[in-house]
């Protein structure tokens, strides 16, 4: 079984990430293949780089770093909940990725973007280039939603349709192969 650690990007007042993130969320509850939790950059409330050393030595001077080292670590595999900001990504998840290195790499990395019409490609395209540095694997497949608040009711609850469902449901089956197989990328030689 794998850990997999869904990520909301955004923490500006009156985001619909959560939301979002809540019907991800159901959907990778129900695979087996993966033991599911959320993580919400709101909420973990990281300041900006704070550290005086450079992530790849690992000597972490603040709490709030060690506590979020220890959970990334523990992930097998990611999920960024992403909006696009003015044709990029939040810069929450730029800060949230730089603080650490080790605690990324050889793990496969899947989106969630939604936006206007693009649905948030272009976010996601700009963070690929990033997480590969973290030497991490960026999924071809992902779930892009353009005019996303269509699918938020009344009562904030996002509704996929069939096709953002069976996007998710793909993606998620990737996720398993590269995080199966990155895994023993992972293993002291």
């Amino acid at each position: 079984m794998l850990n997999l650690k869904i990520i909301i990007a955004s923490t500006r007042p009156g985001r619909k990430g959560p939301a979002i993130a809540d019907w991800f969320y159901e959907i990778a509850a129900q695979r087996p293949e993966f033991s599911t939790g959320v993580l919400d950059l709101a909420v973990i409330n990281l300041p900006f780089m704070d550290e005086a050393k450079q992530p790849v030595l690992r000597q972490y001077e603040h709490q709030h770093t060690k506590d979020w080292s220890a959970v990334i670590d523990s992930a097998d595999a990611y999920v960024i909940i992403l909006p696009e900001y003015n044709y990029g990504f939040p810069a929450t998840i730029k800060n949230a990725l730089d603080f650490l290195y080790h605690e990324w790499t050889y793990k496969p990395i899947g989106f969630v973007s939604y936006g206007g019409v693009s649905g948030g490609t272009r976010a996601v395209q700009m963070l690929k280039l990033v997480v590969t540095a973290q030497k991490m694997m960026p999924l071809p497949e992902g779930v892009h939603i353009p005019a996303f608040t269509k699918h938020i009711d009344a009562q904030g609850k996002f509704n996929g349709d069939d096709a953002l469902n069976r996007s998710a449901n793909n993606m998620l089956t990737e996720l398993n192969k590269w995080g199966t197989t990155l895994k023993t990328m992972r293993k002291p030689l």
